[in-house]
């Protein structure tokens, strides 16, 4: 595994053994079992559902690409969350699109009525500039289904001048250090960034050997093969549940130059974080 980006690390060989395995499963292969496996496959493909509102600065959605100024991704209910309370509730945004997948996590929802521990992957952007898009990504993407989900997205977007925000969370025992992560004071706020990203970033950076998984390297991996400016915040948590002391741990960012122009009144996100939180906990009373 790469641990840092630029890194090629040979896999290593079993000099044909799994090419003969692979040949022999093929030769064995029935004509049922090619079928399963085809609507298993179809059964896994990522949609990407574009509203039918259509904007004339923006173009069609589906025929053609759009400009993009500004990608902001959160992934996971925290960091869903923290972008519902002190952005998305900031300003004037419209909901554009979703994610439609299914994988033994998960099954998504195209409503845009949801609650944080839904599954969903819900697209807006900003009325005032369509160039400011935001996502929201409260679902499980699969391994096999990475790849799909970033050339679907991505290939909607023009990706000149594009600068890429991404908020996830993490377990804090995740985090490889010295010390015991029982002394650490979580939760807490690392950064990781590609190469062309020159902007300040608003804590430290992630220290090596310390690597990250899932969507966040896919999309990370993408921008930085791409050329893409980005910049990825990962908050280290001992809570996995919705929690507001791990949301507000992502304040910091609000100051970065890609979200601080979008955050207009502190005090009333605050409020709307409390509402949110409240009501998720009676959400997981009723339902457990």
């Amino acid at each position: 595994m790469a641990t840092f980006f630029g890194e090629v690390v040979a896999a290593p060989s079993r000099a044909g053994g799994d090419d003969d395995e692979e040949a022999a499963a093929e030769r064995e292969e029935t004509p049922e079992d090619r079928e399963i496996r085809r609507e298993l496959e179809e059964k896994r493909e990522v949609h990407i559902l574009w509203s039918s509102k259509l904007s004339a600065s923006t173009g069609s959605f589906t025929d053609e690409q759009f400009p993009c100024s500004k990608f902001i991704l959160a992934i996971g209910h925290n960091a869903v969350a923290f972008l519902s309370s002190f952005v998305l509730n900031s300003g004037c945004w419209e909901a554009i699109g979703s994610v439609k997948l299914w994988n033994e996590w998960c099954r998504t929802s195209n409503t845009t009525s949801v609650l944080p521990t839904d599954a969903f992957c819900l697209f807006y952007k900003l009325i005032s500039d369509p160039t400011v898009l935001l996502c929201q990504c409260n679902c499980y993407v699969a391994e096999d289904q990475q790849f799909q989900w970033l050339e679907k997205v991505f290939g909607c977007m023009r990706e000149e001048d594009l600068q890429v925000t991404i908020l996830s969370t993490c377990p804090v025992t995740d985090y490889k250090t010295p010390e015991s992560t029982l002394t650490l004071p979580s939760p807490f706020l690392k950064a990781l960034k590609t190469k062309e990203f020159k902007e300040s970033i608003c804590c430290p950076l992630l220290e090596q050997p310390n690597i990250v998984q899932g969507l966040p390297a896919a999309v990370m991996s993408y921008c930085q093969v791409w050329q893409i400016p980005a910049v990825l915040y990962q908050c280290y948590t001992d809570v996995i549940k919705l929690d507001t002391v791990t949301i507000e741990a992502f304040k910091p960012v609000l100051s970065s130059k890609n979200l601080k122009s979008l955050v207009k009144d502190m005090s009333k996100s605050t409020e709307i974080l409390k509402k949110l939180v409240t009501t998720n906990e009676i959400h997981n009373n009723i339902y457990t």
